[in-house]
């Protein structure tokens, strides 16, 4: 999908919350990567905030 450089995120969480995060990735046949990727798109597209390559996707389709 992404055809651009991507960005690096490194953060810390609690051990349970990584194990669900896994089995979650693991039950759709993501990797966690991924699996966080598609829940920040989500929660954005919910709540109305823009994703830049979102919005540039968007305009090509309406050409």
């Amino acid at each position: 999908m992404a055809t651009t450089k991507t960005a690096t995120l490194t953060f810390r969480i609690d051990p349970s919350l990584k194990e669900a995060l896994r089995a979650a990735a693991h039950s759709e046949h993501r990797s966690i990567a991924n699996m966080i990727e598609v829940l920040i798109r989500e929660h954005c597209e919910k709540n109305g905030l823009a994703i830049d390559h979102q919005k540039e996707l968007d305009q090509r389709r309406e050409r």
